[in-house]
């Protein structure tokens, strides 16, 4: 941890890690979103992902390590800044202070990290008992029937639009700063911000849709 041993340093790999997995939840969304517009394409996306073996054997690993390091640094910052305060605020002003979100970072990242272990077992471990336990064949026409299904409970769906709904404020203030914390800071500092606003309300709304869409489908079929 001698990298990390300064304050800064911290920081920035906390910006990193969580730039890098903004990628992640964007490029994850486009192949999600594809299960609403063309299933076809979504089985043919969601095959390739689980048995390209640079994917699986590689990019995986690195982002279960992305995931992982992000929630704990946070946790590592969050303890490093409560402790370098020395006076605490006389008086709690709201907003005046900071935002909710900066403020509640650790428990929207909570919620989302629960949210992400339910994801897993939703997602990843069926795979894995799928191709390694019970040795079935490959089938690339099941991803989209399984998704589906998925979604079928009320009570999964719930978790899913409160997960998301916290993503979003975590989202609204993290991305923003994970750009400052690396130091961009120039003329286009502005349109990146508002970029960020943007994409902190539509790819957490579009994984709402996602989730609302396969619910309502099924209950009207």
């Amino acid at each position: 941890m001698g990298l990390l041993s300064s304050s800064i340093a911290r920081k920035v790999a906390m910006a990193l890690s969580g730039l890098f997995l903004v990628f992640f939840l964007a490029q994850h969304f486009v192949i999600n979103f594809t299960s609403v517009i063309a299933p076809d394409t979504f089985n043919s996306w969601s095959h390739f992902m689980g048995t390209n073996g640079l994917v699986q054997g590689v990019l995986q690993p690195i982002l279960i390590f992305g995931v992982i390091f992000h929630f704990v640094m946070g946790f590592v910052l969050e303890i490093k800044n409560r402790n370098a305060r020395a006076v605490k605020y006389a008086s709690y002003k709201g907003s005046a202070n900071a935002s909710w979100a900066s403020r509640n970072m650790i428990i929207s990242g909570l919620v989302i990290l629960a949210f992400l272990g339910l994801h897993f077992y939703d997602f990843w471990i069926p795979e894995i008992v799928h191709k390694y336990i019970e040795s079935h064949p490959e089938d690339p026409t099941r991803y989209y029937a399984e998704t589906v299904h998925k979604f079928e409970s009320h009570s999964r769906v719930i978790i899913y639009v409160i997960a998301f709904i916290l993503l979003a404020v975590h989202l609204w203030h993290g991305f923003a700063s994970a750009f400052q914390s690396v130091g961009f800071n120039n003329k286009y500092s502005r349109g990146l911000k508002g970029f960020t606003k943007a994409f902190a309300i539509v790819i957490p709304a579009g994984f709402i849709f996602i989730a609302l869409y396969h619910h309502i489908n099924h209950l009207i079929h």
